[in-house]
């Protein structure tokens, strides 16, 4: 982001802000797609971020829902539910009921549990809808199947006329820098793939593979992604059982588009520190990986000044002595006005923060078009109602027409037995 648009931002929208370009979102996209094999498709991680869908729904294959509030934000942005895939370890009945009793509902599902297969199988045979689903894999942990429980779901596929077994699915976690963890995991669910083939005569058609590519935050950190890409194509070249592969993407499809612009508003000097206090903070800017900020990330001031640096401790507006952005950042001149830009912040930042203490509200959000022209697509979100304990609000009552500065009559009381 040049120094002209963050400038022209700030003074139309103010700070904190987010700002996502979507020139850099479609580059990234199409740089994935140049270094993975052309068989490969891809699916968008909607929790990474849900301002990005419209702009994205003709570069990706797919969409990762995992609730029904993504489920909404999918159908306000016009999602096709055909490009929708139901994740989540807890699937709501109600609403796999109300998705199902649609009739150009989803029908694509990843199922993390026994139960889970057995409700949607359920509510598919009521409804007397097909639905398709992919049979998570766990990696050892709360999310997925035993690989003894998928074999039984497989052995057992006849006896589910309104489901249709697709495939498999695997994720582990975020930011996996090793090609041997990558290998290790491919190969495993390849032999479960080969296995359910020659003993079960079952088909493996997809795989849905969560690889968690890094994305690089701080100082200092190196990362070959061509040659880690290139290893990963041979990895997936590799796999013997004919899966056609999607692979799951938020991080690394979303992170390099996002920029938070916050401004200084007070500086201070504490024994013998400096200190900067923002607009903003860290429960609006989360990296992975970052604690207590031990580590550099890729900020820059501006206006940009010459001269020697002092170092300074960016902190934030929340009332917490961990809200520290930067621990002795680098600054020439730095006072109250000036604006700090976090790169690499289009990818969980403005979903993952602990956005409700305090009460302040959630910042705006922009988009920056290809074409130079910005959208707001989001207002500056006031929080503090959200706080408010609700005395006067019942179904019985209603809201009362009354003066605040009383104490609240606490209506709709009842004793619990």
């Amino acid at each position: 982001m040049t120094d002209k648009q963050i400038e022209s931002l700030t003074a139309q929208y103010g700070t904190p802000l987010y700002v996502f370009d979507i020139h850099t979102l479609l580059q990234r996209i199409a740089a994935l797609r140049h270094s993975l094999p052309a068989s490969v498709r891809l699916c968008y991680a909607v929790k990474a971020n849900p301002f990005l869908l419209q702009e994205i729904r003709g570069y990706v294959e797919r969409f990762e829902v995992c609730s029904p509030g993504e489920a909404s934000i999918c159908r306000r942005a016009h999602i096709p539910a055909a490009q929708q895939v139901i994740s989540g370890v807890y699937k709501t009945p109600a609403v796999m009921e109300q998705m199902l009793a649609q009739k150009n509902g989803p029908r694509l599902f990843t199922i993390e549990s026994m139960r889970q297969f057995h409700l949607l199988s359920e509510l598919a045979a009521r409804y007397e809808k097909q639905i398709h689903v992919l049979l998570r894999l766990t990696s050892g942990n709360q999310f997925g199947l035993e690989e003894q429980e998928i074999v039984q779901l497989v052995r057992r596929r006849a006896e589910y006329p309104f489901v249709c077994i697709r495939g498999l699915q695997f994720f582990s976690g975020t930011q996996k820098a090793s090609l041997k963890r990558l290998r290790r995991e491919l190969e495993a669910v390849d032999a479960l793939a080969l296995s359910l083939q020659s003993e079960l005569g079952f088909t493996v058609h997809e795989l849905e593979f969560g690889p968690g590519f890094p994305v690089c935050y701080f100082s200092g950190q190196s990362f070959d992604e061509p040659a880690f890409l290139s290893g990963f194509s041979d990895l997936l070249a590799g796999l013997k059982c004919g899966a056609k592969v999607t692979l799951e993407l938020g991080r690394s499809i979303a992170a390099s588009c996002g920029t938070y612009l916050t401004r200084v508003v007070d500086v201070k000097r504490n024994k013998n520190q400096n200190y900067a206090i923002v607009d903003g903070g860290m429960h609006q800017m989360v990296y992975y990986g970052q604690s207590m900020a031990m580590q550099l990330p890729d900020c820059r001031l501006f206006p940009a000044r010459a001269g020697e640096p002092a170092r300074w401790n960016l902190c934030g507006s929340r009332w917490k002595v961990n809200d520290i952005l930067v621990k002795q950042f680098p600054a020439v001149g730095l006072k109250c006005g000036d604006i700090l830009a976090f790169a690499g912040t289009g990818a969980y930042c403005m979903t993952e923060g602990i956005s409700l203490f305090l009460s302040r509200a959630l910042p705006r959000v922009v988009l920056l078009l290809p074409d130079g022209r910005t959208q707001l697509v989001r207002e500056a979100l006031a929080t503090d109602r959200l706080n408010t304990p609700n005395y006067e609000r019942t179904k019985y009552y209603g809201k009362a027409d009354r003066n605040f500065t009383e104490p609240a009559p606490r209506r709709g009381l009842c004793l619990l037995p």
